[in-house]
C-alpha cells in the first residue's frame, strides 16, 4: 500500500474509498453486503471522479447525494449515504478532510415506484396454497409452501438438507445459507440470531418426513445440478398468485405474510422476531410497525371495554 498517497490531501476521494474498502471491509463482511460497497465506489468514480479528499466538504458531499439522488429513490439514497458515511468519518479522524460534511446532510430522491404488496392476508395465502402442485418429489412449490410456513429467508431454505428436519420434535434448524448470488455452496447466516431452531406443524412435519426420507442427509433439498435463481422462484410464484387471482407477491412478500399473520394471531412482537431471525426486535418493529399500530388501536378498544366494567 502506498501510504504517501494515502496521506495526501491530493488523493481522491474514490480512491481514498476504494483504500477504505479494502482495510477495513474486505472479509469482514458477508459477500452481499461486500457488493453494495463496491456499489458505492462505482457511483463514486461516475459522479465525482477528480474531486481530491482534502476538497470533500459540506457543498461538495451535498452535491454529490443530490445528483445521486436524481436517479434514485429516496430510501436507495440514504443507503448511499450509509456507505459512505463511516470511510468520511475515518477521513475526518485522520485529518484528511477538515470537519464532518456528512453533517445536516439532505437527503432526496426520486418518487417511489407504485410497490408490489408485502404480503398476503390469511384468506388469499389459503387461495395460493391451494393453487400449489405438491408432488410426491421435492420441486419448488414445496419451497415456497416452506417460507410460507415458516418465514425463513429464500437463501436460508435453500440450504436445508433432511438433516435439519429433527422430526421427532417438530423443529426445522437453521444454521446456514446457500449462496445462490454466487458460485453455490454453503455460507453463513445473515447474522448470528439467524442461527435458530423454528417449530414445525404437525402436518408440514408429515409432509415432509415422506419427502427426505431416501434423500442425501448433507445434500440440500431444493437444489440440484443447475443454479438455482430467485426470479425464477419469484416468476413461479407470480404465475400462482396470478391463478389463485390473488395480489403477485415475492418470494420474501412470503416472509412478511407469515409474520404478518402471526402478529394478526396475538403472538407477540418478540417471539415473531425470534422465528424470524431478526438480530433484535426493533427490526422487526420496523418493518411491521403498520401492523403493530393497527393491533394497538384494537388494545384501546379492549383496555376500555375492560375498565368500563370495573365502574
Amino acid at each position: 500500500m502506498n501510504t504517501t498517497t494515502a496521506t495526501s490531501d491530493n488523493m481522491l476521494f474514490c480512491d481514498y474509498y476504494k483504500q477504505w474498502i479494502s482495510v477495513y471491509k474486505e472479509g469482514a463482511i458477508r459477500t452481499v453486503t461486500m457488493k453494495k460497497y463496491d456499489m458505492a465506489y462505482q457511483w463514486l468514480v461516475k459522479l465525482i471522479p477528480e474531486l481530491a479528499i482534502g476538497n470533500m466538504d459540506r457543498i461538495a458531499y451535498q452535491k454529490l447525494l443530490n445528483d445521486y439522488a436524481a436517479e434514485h429513490e429516496r430510501q436507495t439514497t440514504m443507503d448511499f449515504h450509509h456507505h459512505l458515511k463511516c470511510a468520511i468519518l475515518d477521513a475526518v479522524d485522520e485529518g484528511l478532510i477538515p470537519r464532518d460534511p456528512t453533517r445536516k446532510a439532505i437527503i432526496k430522491g426520486k418518487q417511489p415506484r407504485d410497490k408490489k404488496p408485502k404480503f398476503l392476508n390469511q384468506y388469499e395465502l389459503h387461495k395460493l396454497l391451494d393453487d400449489l402442485n405438491l408432488s410426491q418429489d421435492i420441486n419448488m412449490d414445496w419451497l415456497i409452501l416452506l417460507i410460507a410456513k415458516t418465514g425463513m429467508r429464500f437463501s436460508e431454505a435453500l440450504a436445508l438438507t433432511p438433516k435439519d428436519f429433527d422430526l421427532s420434535r417438530q423443529v426445522l434448524s437453521v444454521s446456514k445459507t446457500w449462496d445462490y448470488k454466487g458460485n453455490g455452496g454453503f455460507a453463513l447466516t445473515k447474522n448470528q440470531s439467524s442461527v435458530r431452531k423454528i417449530p414445525l406443524d404437525w402436518q408440514t412435519i408429515i409432509q415432509f418426513a415422506g419427502l427426505i426420507k431416501d434423500l442425501p442427509e448433507d445434500k440440500p433439498i431444493f437444489v440440484g445440478n443447475k443454479k438455482i435463481y430467485n426470479s425464477t422462484v419469484n416468476d413461479l410464484l407470480a404465475r400462482h398468485c396470478k391463478r389463485a387471482g390473488i395480489p403477485i407477491i415475492s418470494v420474501h412478500g412470503l416472509r412478511h405474510t407469515h409474520a404478518s399473520l402471526l402478529l394478526f394471531a396475538g403472538v407477540s412482537v418478540a417471539s415473531v422476531a425470534r422465528r424470524l431471525g431478526h438480530s433484535n426486535i426493533s427490526t422487526t418493529q420496523k418493518t411491521y410497525i403498520h401492523i403493530i399500530q393497527e393491533l394497538e388501536s384494537k388494545d384501546i378498544d379492549i383496555i376500555m371495554r375492560s375498565l368500563s366494567n370495573l365502574s
